[in-house]
């Protein structure tokens, strides 16, 4: 190919491999040129072991099940083929042991990096990546048990701008529909979605004592959750659940026990997943931008000039959050 090309095949080597020096435009036409006619098709498997890296990302999910999680994957795929990287996405299932082995699976493929969205990431999922020297990025969580870049929306701020909507239309208080942890943990999503509710009725002057309701982040289970809230003799006024898919829950519920939405109960989620603006009546929630968050991530994740050094308040990439109004929480 280098005869062809009339160049040396330090050059063309150049040309496939995108650098590490650069090529005059017309060497590099002429090595293309050759390329095409010779029918040369990269080594890639060669090529990441002569680099040690792949032109892969991993990507660590709790559940790609969920919308959320979805829809946060796709955002990290097309941010990755604009820099000309797959991505490789393992289900955690949010247990630890699945964790760590995607972690050791994809660690192992030399991939250029890993995106990380943790629940709770333990001891021995955090050494493993000590092990391997990893570059990570946390997307949407920030567990304790690493100090790395994480990029993250404004969950607290988010849910109190939800809660005081719905207590804004008059509701004498609002329920909120949580995690199942018994001990919260630190940084996660769910927790500071409790916390800016918490914070939400605290400055209306409301008690929240008995008005949290432990349920999984899924709609199936958090169904069922509802369907024993809302039949019962102390039935909410209004709900503000942690996630979307919990508030879609709660409205098939409320349906099935011919509870009018907004009329007799008013529901907020989070996430503004796609789904949200298709229930009945159409969800009003919290937004995040999960496509700029994506590219944040991967950015982050492929460049070390981007890993900022520092405190770790320096190293969190915080996006913010926005209300999105429909028509569950009474609004026309």
């Amino acid at each position: 190919m280098a005869r062809l090309a009339g160049t040396s095949t330090a050059v063309v080597s150049y040309v496939i491999n995108n650098g590490p020096r650069p090529v005059a435009p017309a060497t590099r036409e002429r090595v293309l040129a050759a390329i095409k006619e010779l029918g040369y098709r990269p080594d890639r498997v060669a090529q990441a072991m002569a680099s040690r890296r792949t032109d892969l990302i991993g990507m660590i999910v709790p559940d790609a099940r969920q919308p959320f999680f979805g829809e946060m994957a796709h955002a990290v795929e097309q941010a990755a083929a604009e820099r000309g990287k797959m991505v490789l996405v393992g289900n955690s299932d949010y247990v630890a042991e699945r964790e760590v082995h995607y972690l050791r699976a994809f660690l192992g493929m030399r991939v250029s990096g890993l995106i990380l969205v943790s629940h709770a990431l333990s001891d021995h999922a955090a050494a493993e990546i000590e092990a391997w020297d990893a570059r990570v990025v946390l997307l949407h969580e920030r567990p304790e048990a690493i100090d790395d870049v994480a990029v993250v929306t404004d969950d607290i701020g988010g849910a109190q701008l939800a809660a005081r909507h719905l207590l804004e239309h008059g509701y004498p208080y609002v329920a909120c529909m949580g995690g199942t942890e018994q001990t919260p943990a630190v940084g996660d999503p769910v927790s500071d979605h409790v916390e800016g509710w918490r914070r939400a009725m605290q400055e209306a002057g409301i008690p929240t004592e008995g008005r949290l309701f432990k349920a999984p982040y899924n709609r199936y289970d958090a169904y069922r959750v509802a369907l024993e809230l809302l039949s019962g003799p102390n039935r909410p006024p209004a709900v503000f659940c942690s996630t979307d898919d919990q508030a879609i829950g709660v409205l098939r519920a409320a349906r099935e026990l011919r509870i009018d939405v907004p009329g007799k109960l008013a529901v907020a989620g989070f996430d503004d997943v796609k789904e949200a603006a298709l229930t009945d009546p159409p969800l009003t929630t919290i937004a995040t931008d999960r496509s700029a968050m994506a590219r944040a991530a991967v950015d982050l994740v492929l460049d070390d000039s981007l890993r900022v050094a520092g405190s770790r308040r320096e190293r969190l990439r915080l996006f913010p959050s926005r209300l999105v109004v429909r028509q569950s929480c009474g609004c026309e």
